[in-house]
């Protein structure tokens, strides 16, 4: 049976191997690495348990995450070179972490005596806001919040409730996280593929003017 403790440390080895090929990809040094890759591993987590009042945090209660984290950003600062050559392969991880981040969060939730709604909503958080603060670190406006990137948020939220509506079905577990983090990925991978975006709120808003020189 798959257990949360377990599904969370994948999602945090997941998001720690995202958050090295994304400061690899920005020219980061080795201390942009590990705060890259520890902001992406346990930022959405830590946003979800200080919104439900959880202590200590995940990983301060899970310590080991932070030493797998700490060894994965050591090994790619070490080996930088062989890093790079995997950059291609950036939505896997990120996929993978959010689906696994989701669920997870969903079912911490839940757990926790939330309502499902809101379950939902706190599955999105941990999946989505450990990129936010990599993003925000690499200097760059979020993936999240980007208009005309393709899908994140929604993904995670498609999941989540079907994590959370195979839950309240009785589904046998581990049938509920199966299919939430399928859910997850399915939609992030094909939102990638095929360009599918959120438009913008204001399409017609003319371009801000210039700063003057």
């Amino acid at each position: 049976m798959l257990t949360i403790t377990f599904i969370e440390c994948t999602a945090v080895i997941a998001a720690a191997i995202f958050g090295v090929l994304l400061a690899t990809r920005t020219n980061m040094d080795a201390t942009g690495l590990f705060a890259v890759a520890f902001a992406m591993a346990f930022g959405g987590g830590t946003v979800r348990d200080l919104c439900l009042d959880r202590h200590p945090l995940f990983w301060i209660e899970n310590s080991h995450y932070t030493v797998i984290v700490f060894f994965i950003a050591l090994a790619a600062s070490l080996a930088p070179g062989i890093v790079s050559k995997f950059e291609r392969f950036l939505i896997l991880p990120d996929a993978i972490g959010m689906g696994l981040f989701t669920v997870a969060g969903a079912d911490i939730a839940l757990d926790a005596g939330t309502s499902l709604f809101l379950a939902v909503l706190f599955g999105v958080i941990t999946g989505t806001f450990g990129g936010v603060l990599a993003d925000i670190i690499c200097n760059e406006i979020p993936v999240l919040f980007r208009p005309g990137t393709p899908l994140c948020a929604t993904c995670c939220f498609i999941g989540a409730w079907g994590f959370v509506i195979a839950l309240k079905m009785e589904l046998p577990r581990p049938g509920p996280a199966i299919l939430g983090f399928s859910a997850v990925i399915i939609a992030r991978l094909s939102a990638i593929k095929w360009r599918i975006a959120l438009p913008p709120i204001n399409r017609n808003r003319p371009p801000a003017p210039s700063e003057p020189k």
